[in-house]
């Protein structure tokens, strides 16, 4: 009877064992369908934003002189009473590409733009990161992440530095948010 006993309990502990293993790889091969699911929405998700990407036009030239040109806006921005914003970041960056898109394609904000401001794209790249003139700035991108924006007065005085995604929203950017962030800035008029 003990033999029986002992026999039926190993029976059934095995059987309880294979059972478990037998779960463990169905968990296993559940996890590689979700992996592969996760890895096509990511692949897909990586696809769509390759080709919003390639549509936008790239304001950032990683040729340009930043510093030559910075001092140029400065010498413009006192003859015309406005402040600067430079919108650091680059062509890779699609957040960089879509609030430039914004900006250019929404009236109202293009308005307060160009009527307050004048604009430049500081590039940060491979090809030119730009590093003596960032560092002036005290390197907002590393903080920050791109885009990052620097406000300067007429004189080239640094008024503030504004990280992007407080005035992000959703895909995109908040009107209310990026109308705000530019009307703070923008100089008294004497």
């Amino acid at each position: 009877m003990k033999k029986l006993i002992v026999t039926a309990f190993i029976g059934i502990g095995f059987l309880g064992f294979s059972q478990d293993l037998k779960s463990e790889s169905n968990v296993r091969e559940k996890d590689k369908t979700l992996l592969v699911k996760t890895d096509h929405a990511e692949l897909e998700a990586k696809k769509k934003a390759a080709e919003e990407k390639a549509k936008l036009p790239k304001p950032y030239d990683p040729k340009a002189d930043a510093e030559k040109d910075i001092q140029a806006l400065i010498g413009k921005a006192k003859k015309e009473n406005k402040n600067i914003i430079i919108q650091a970041g680059g062509n890779w960056c699609i957040w960089c590409l879509r609030f430039n898109q914004y900006v250019q394609t929404t009236p109202e904000l293009k308005n307060i733009v160009d009527k307050n401001y004048e604009y430049y794209h500081l590039n940060y790249s491979p090809d030119n990161k730009n590093e003596k003139t960032f560092a002036k700035y005290s390197n907002p991108g590393e903080k920050f992440g791109y885009p990052v924006f620097i406000i300067l007065d007429k004189n080239g005085k640094t008024l503030h530095i504004q990280q992007s995604d407080v005035l992000e929203e959703g895909k995109g950017y908040s009107l209310e948010k990026v109308k705000e962030f530019f009307n703070k800035w923008t100089p008294t008029k004497s």
